[in-house]
């Protein structure tokens, strides 16, 4: 596969990411309105003028950041259409499809109003905006799956055997786990052995899938989960935290033996965290750490093969990780958040 073209779009829009300077520059305005007067000056321009013409203030920064990553998922979508790294994008904004029928279905089981609903939806997935407002004006979580399956979208088949379950304990996480087995079991059978992009890729989505069930064997531990419940929400895929070492951090009692467990894996950086986030409960730094060294993988790819589809992989993560970057600002800048701990907020990479 000949990227040139491909990489060299690509290229030009990464050129187009904000820098140290423009970030410089949206950390000291005071408020949202100067934070809004300092994004027209960015390659956001056209979305921070469009969404506040319909949201005020700081919804209208989230609209126009959502916006503007549709746009450019959809963009880079169309200019690897019909060519291999058609394949490695599908498997990024598959991820997109995963957080809106989650969030979706979040929604139905909070009795969440529709409006409320659609803020938080970024269609930049294969399911599209006139699908996922269906979804949203259906009346309960069975009806969402239920019209999924009546449309035969692929992600029907992980929720629909799990309806009784639901509807029985009203445990929305035994649909969220079944839609995350269904979604990393699917990216990793589109990726084929041997391709240098798609073993980037792939191991991008090992590190994903080790993230998530150190996440979560780490959260199970603070909830003395039984190690028996615990194995029906462990993700197979990854390369580092193997179910028996998942299920070992479960049921592990001393802090000093979790640090040993996870001392031989990349993820032995978050050793200093742990002892501090099992005693107080706040998970928030652990998992802020794990997310930045996911991203700073992602982003990294990016300068690993000129010639290759590393190089789409590292600009959408790019873009993504500067989209939440700015989300970060304008939502302190709305809360009145000391620019100190603003700082701390922060995911540079």
């Amino acid at each position: 596969m000949d990227y040139g073209y491909i990489n060299a779009r690509v290229r030009g829009m990464h050129s187009r990411l904000l820098g140290k300077k423009a970030f410089d520059a949206l950390l000291v305005q005071q408020d949202i309105p100067s934070l809004v007067g300092e994004l027209e000056k960015t390659p956001y321009r056209a979305e921070v003028q469009e969404a506040a013409v319909i949201y005020p203030g700081l919804k209208g920064i989230e609209a126009a950041l959502r916006m503007n990553l549709v746009r450019t998922c959809q963009k880079v979508l169309s200019l690897v259409r019909g060519s291999d790294a058609e394949t490695l994008v599908g498997v990024i904004l598959g991820r997109w499809d995963i957080h809106n029928i989650k969030t979706v279905l979040r929604g139905k089981h909070l009795f969440t109003a529709p409006d409320e609903i659609r803020e938080c939806l970024i269609p930049a997935g294969t399911l599209g905006e006139p699908l996922l407002l269906e979804l949203i004006k259906q009346p309960d979580v069975r009806a969402v799956v239920d019209l999924l399956a009546t449309w035969d979208v692929v992600y029907h088949k992980p929720l629909t055997p799990h309806l009784d379950e639901y509807a029985k304990n009203r445990d929305l996480s035994v649909l969220e786990y079944a839609l995350d087995r269904f979604h990393y079991h699917n990216a990793m059978s589109m990726l084929k052995e041997g391709r240098p992009d798609h073993d980037v890729m792939r191991g991008l989505i090992c590190l994903e899938i080790d993230s998530l069930n150190l996440k979560n064997a780490l959260r199970m531990n603070r909830d003395r989960v039984d190690p028996d419940t615990a194995r029906e929400y462990f993700l197979p895929g990854g390369a580092h935290i193997t179910e028996e070492k998942f299920l070992k951090i479960v049921g592990i009692v001393h802090v000093d033996d979790i640090a040993g467990t996870i001392a031989g894996t990349p993820f032995s950086f978050l050793v200093p965290f742990i002892p501090d986030a099992l005693r107080t409960g706040a998970f928030s730094v652990l998992e802020k750490e794990l997310d930045i060294y996911l991203t700073r993988k992602g982003v990294g790819v990016f300068r690993t093969d000129p010639l290759g589809g590393a190089v789409v992989i590292g600009y959408l993560w790019a873009k993504q990780n500067e989209i939440i970057n700015i989300r970060i600002i304008a939502r302190c800048k709305d809360a009145r958040i000391s620019d100190a701990e603003l700082e701390k907020e922060l995911r540079y990479v």
